[in-house]
C-alpha cells in the first residue's frame, strides 16, 4: 500500500540581510569560502588520504561523486542563501575547536577514519561559525552529505561476511542441498565455496545508503518517509546480497561447477546489484511526495537590523575560524617531531628467561607467526610444562621503543592471521589470575580440523589492556605530552583439535607464570620519551 502525499505547510520567511548591505553579505560569503579553503589546505594530507582510498578501493569509489553532488545541492540554494542575514555563532567556533582536537588526537594515534571525519566536519562548522544557524538549516543536507565521502565501513566486513555465510548455508539447507560450514567456508558435494571480502555486500550497502539518502532528500519531505527510504536502503542490500550469494552457489552447484566460478561470478554479482538498485528505487518511489512549494518572498523585504550581525563581527568570526583551523596542524607537527626515531630497520631479538615450572622447546618450530608492522624487538618461543603434562604453548612478543605511522602496535594488516589460518570467532575474554582479572582478545582460528586458540593483549605506556581504543588514546596522550611511547604486543596461543575443548586452562596457567617474567623484562628495556 503506497502512502499518500501529505499537505505541506508554507515555510515562514527567513530573516534577510538588511537592504543596502549586499556588500557585507558578499563579504561574509567570501570569508566563508576562504575559511573552507584554508581547512582543505591545512588538512590536505587527511583529504588526500581519502582520495587515495577512493582510487584504490572499489568499495569507496563513490566518494568521487559525493563532493560534486553536495556542491550542486548547495548551489541550488544560492538565492535563498544570498537573502539570509549572517549571524556568526560561537557554537560554531566551539564545534570547530572540538573537531580540531579530535583530529589532533586521531592524527597522533594514527586513526585515519576519525581524522577524516573530523576534517570533513570542519567545513559545516565553518558555515555555522560565520553564517550561523539559518544558513546551516538551509544547507543541512548538502553539508551532512559530505560525510558520505569518508571511506568508512570496513568495521562491518566481518559481520556482513558472517551474515552472508549464514544466510547462504540456511537457504541451501532449506532447498535440500547438503552443506558443511566451517566459518566463512562451506563445502557442497560439487565443490567448496568461501565468502570473502568482495562477497560481503559492503560495496552494495554503502552505495545504496548514499543513493537512498540522496533520493530521500530530493523526493521526500517528511521525516517519516525519509526514514522509511533509509531503512529500505539499509536492509534491502543486506538481504539481497545473501540472495545473490545463494543463487551463485546454486548456479555453480547445479552446473557441476561450470558456471559462476570465474569472471562470470563477478558479472552475475553486478547484474544482480543493478536489480537491487531498481528494487530499492521502486520501493522508494511509493513514498515519493510532491515538491515543496517555494515560500513567496514579501514584496518589500523587511529590514532586520536587530537579527543581523555587524560586518565587524563577521570578520572576527572568519579570522577566528582561520586561527582555530591552523592551530591543530601546528601542534601535530610537534607531536611527530620524533617519528624518525621509529624508522624501520632490522628487528632486534629479545632474550627472556623461562617462566617458573615451564621450559622452552628450542627445537620446536612455531605453530603460528602473527604479522606485525615496522621493526619491533621480537621474542617468539614454544613452551611446555616441566612435568611434561599438557601440550605446548606458544608465546610471541613484539616490543616498540617508539611508534610511528605504519610501525606501531595497532597497524592495519591485509592478512591479520596469516595466509593459513581463518578466523572463526572473536570476543573479549576475562582471565582470573593471582594479581587480578586480566582482559584478553580471544580469537579462535581454523585450518581444516585444527584449531588455534589465541589470547592477545597490549602493554602501552605501562598499562596492560585488551582494548584497542584505549591503546590508541594512550599513544596519542604520550605523543602530545612527550611521554613514553613504548608498547608491546603480547600473544599466547595453543593448537587443539576441533573436537576437543579449547585449552583455556592451559593458557591461563602459562600467563600466571609468564606475566611477571615478561613485565620485569619489559621494565629493563629503555623507554625514553
Amino acid at each position: 500500500m503506497s502512502l499518500q502525499p501529505e499537505r505541506v505547510a508554507r515555510l515562514p520567511d527567513a530573516p534577510v540581510w538588511p537592504q543596502g548591505d549586499g556588500q557585507g553579505q558578499q563579504q561574509a560569503l567570501a570569508l566563508l569560502l576562504l575559511a573552507m579553503a584554508a581547512v582543505v589546505l591545512l588538512y590536505h594530507a587527511t583529504f588526500w588520504s581519502m582520495l587515495d582510498l577512493w582510487s584504490r578501493s572499489q568499495t569507496f569509489a563513490h566518494g568521487y561523486l559525493i563532493v560534486p553532488i553536495s556542491c550542486t545541492l548547495a548551489w541550488r540554494q544560492r538565492a535563498r542563501l544570498a537573502a539570509l542575514a549572517p549571524r556568526p555563532s560561537r557554537q560554531g567556533l566551539l564545534l570547530l575547536g572540538t573537531l580540531g582536537l579530535a583530529w589532533l588526537l586521531a592524527d597522533a594515534a594514527n586513526v585515519p577514519v576519525v581524522a577524516q571525519y573530523a576534517a570533513t566536519a570542519m567545513l559545516p562548522a565553518c558555515v555555522l561559525a560565520i553564517l550561523g544557524w539559518p544558513a546551516v538549516r538551509l544547507l543541512a543536507f548538502p553539508l551532512a552529505y559530505l560525510l558520505f565521502a569518508v571511506p568508512f565501513g570496513e568495521v562491518f566486513l566481518e559481520p556482513l561476511i558472517d551474515f552472508t555465510a549464514s544466510f547462504t548455508v540456511t537457504a541451501l539447507q532449506w532447498t535440500g542441498v547438503p552443506v558443511f560450514r566451517d566459518g566463512s567456508n562451506f563445502s557442497l558435494p560439487t565443490g567448496n565455496w568461501s565468502v570473502v571480502e568482495a562477497c560481503s555486500g559492503l560495496r552494495y550497502l554503502i552505495a545504496a545508503l548514499a543513493l537512498g539518502a540522496l533520493y530521500a532528500h530530493v523526493n521526500c519531505h517528511s521525516t517519516r518517509r525519509r526514514l522509511a527510504v533509509m531503512t529500505a536502503a539499509l536492509l534491502v542490500p543486506i538481504f539481497a546480497n545473501g540472495v545473490r550469494a545463494y543463487l551463485i552457489v546454486m548456479l555453480g552447484h547445479l552446473s557441476d561447477m561450470r558456471l559462476a566460478v570465474g569472471i562470470d561470478h563477478l558479472i552475475y554479482g553486478w547484474l544482480f546489484f543493478g536489480l537491487v538498485v531498481l528494487l530499492l528505487f521502486w520501493l522508494a518511489a511509493r513514498w515519493r511526495e510532491l515538491p515543496l512549494a517555494r515560500a513567496v518572498p514579501p514584496a518589500q523585504p523587511e529590514r532586520l537590523n536587530t537579527g543581523a550581525a555587524s560586518p565587524r563581527a563577521v570578520v572576527r568570526a572568519g579570522v577566528a575560524c582561520l586561527l582555530l583551523a591552523a592551530l591543530w596542524p601546528a601542534l601535530a607537527l610537534a607531536s611527530h617531531r620524533d617519528d624518525s626515531a621509529a624508522a624501520p630497520g632490522s628487528p632486534a631479538v629479545l632474550a627472556m628467561p623461562d617462566p617458573p615450572a615451564w621450559r622452552r622447546l628450542h627445537a620446536a618450530p612455531p605453530a603460528w607467526q602473527a604479522p606485525y608492522a615496522g621493526a619491533p624487538a621480537l621474542f617468539a618461543a614454544t613452551y611446555a610444562r616441566q612435568d611434561g603434562d599438557g601440550a605446548p604453548v606458544g608465546l610471541q612478543l613484539h616490543w616498540y621503543a617508539r611508534q610511528a605511522r605504519d610501525a606501531e602496535l595497532l597497524t592495519h594488516q591485509a592478512a591479520p592471521y596469516g595466509a593459513r589460518w581463518m578466523p572463526l570467532a572473536q570476543r573479549l575474554h576475562h582471565v582470573k589470575l593471582a594479581s587480578g582479572t586480566l582482559g584478553v582478545r580471544e580469537s579462535v582460528l581454523g585450518h581444516g580440523g585444527e584449531r588455534l586458540l589465541v589470547w592477545r593483549m597490549y602493554r602501552q605506556g605501562g598499562i596492560v589492556t585488551a582494548r584497542p581504543v584505549l591503546v590508541k588514546l594512550l599513544l596519542a596522550q604520550a605523543k602530545l605530552l612527550g611521554r613514553r611511547q613504548d608498547g608491546a604486543d603480547l600473544i599466547v596461543f595453543a593448537i587443539y583439535d576441533e573436537l576437543a575443548p579449547p585449552p583455556r586452562a592451559r593458557l591461563q596457567a602459562f600467563l600466571q607464570a609468564a606475566l611477571p617474567v615478561i613485565e620485569r623484562r619489559l621494565q629493563e628495556l629503555p623507554h625514553g620519551p
